[in-house]
Parts: C-alpha cells; sequence; structure tokens
C-alpha cells in the first residue's frame, strides 16, 4: 500500500471512530449503540450493514466481548472477530488492538476490513467469503455460511448466489 493511501486510510479510520464516539457520547443503551453502528458503519464504508450483521452473527452470535485463541496463534477480537494479523496496521492507523473490545470499533474496522476485499473482488460473494480467507476453499464455506445466515433472516432468496 502506498503512503498516500495508508494516510487516507488512516484518515478515514480516525474519523469513522471519532464518529463513533460522538454517537457512543448520545447514546445511553449500549445494545442501541451497537445496532446504530451497524447502519453508519456501513454507511460510511460503502458496505451493506445487514452483511455485517450476519458476519457478527456467525463469527460470535454478536457477542462483543469474544476472544478466539487460534490453533495458528492468532487471536481474534470481538464480535466481529478481528484477527491479530491487522493489529500491526490498526496500530500504523492510531487503533490500538484493545479498542477492538468497543463494540462499534469493532464495527467500523470489520466494516473497513470489508471494503478492502470488496474494493479487491467487487460488490461480491467472493469479497464476503475473503473477509475470513483469500483461500478459495475456506472463502468460498464461508460466503455460503453468510449466504444461509441472510435466507433465514428473510434478507436474500435461497436462489441468489
Amino acid at each position: 500500500m502506498c503512503h498516500s493511501t495508508r494516510v487516507t486510510a488512516a484518515r478515514r479510520i480516525r474519523r469513522a471512530l471519532a464518529a463513533c464516539a460522538m454517537l457512543g457520547a448520545s447514546l445511553a443503551a449500549s445494545a442501541a449503540r451497537a445496532d446504530d453502528c451497524f447502519e453508519q458503519a456501513g454507511a460510511y464504508q460503502g458496505v451493506n450493514p445487514l452483511v455485517l450483521r450476519a458476519l457478527a452473527w456467525f463469527e460470535s452470535k454478536g457477542d462483543a466481548a469474544a476472544i478466539n485463541r487460534n490453533a495458528n496463534g492468532s487471536i481474534d477480537v470481538g464480535q466481529l472477530q478481528i484477527n491479530s494479523i491487522h493489529f500491526p496496521d490498526l496500530a500504523r492507523q492510531g487503533i490500538p488492538h484493545r479498542a477492538l473490545t468497543d463494540p462499534c470499533v469493532n464495527v467500523f474496522v470489520a466494516a473497513w476490513l470489508l471494503k478492502q476485499k470488496m474494493v479487491k473482488y467487487g460488490n461480491t460473494w467472493r469479497a464476503i467469503g475473503a473477509y475470513h480467507s483469500e483461500s478459495p476453499k475456506h472463502r468460498d464455506a464461508y460466503a455460503r455460511s453468510i449466504q444461509r445466515i441472510l435466507v433465514s433472516w428473510g434478507e436474500l432468496q435461497p436462489a441468489m448466489r
């Protein structure tokens, strides 16, 4: 990633986090706050908030405190299970990994990561699957899992692929 792209991404994330902080200050209930964060993060990054919600449901059943230690030594943090492979890049953007335990920050970071996959693959199931893995086998299985969640919620027709 070139310097100007990193700077632009850093500014976007900082603005998103600032918006999230303002939102958090104005909302009393954390559940309402998290719900609004899906909408705001989706709108900010141009990703579907329903897809973000499906990712959160698949990853942790929406548990903002979820921490998973993987067999490869990495860890996943928060309801959208942000993997520690992203920690160095997030730190360069001014986001410490401990901030990922905040539900709103977690959603904004996940939206940013999903958007990166959409830039690479387009607005496709491949991009959604790549949120989990770039490996075609794992990517495609993950995308099918997200499709099943959306179908079960009545947000997607079963024939859509």
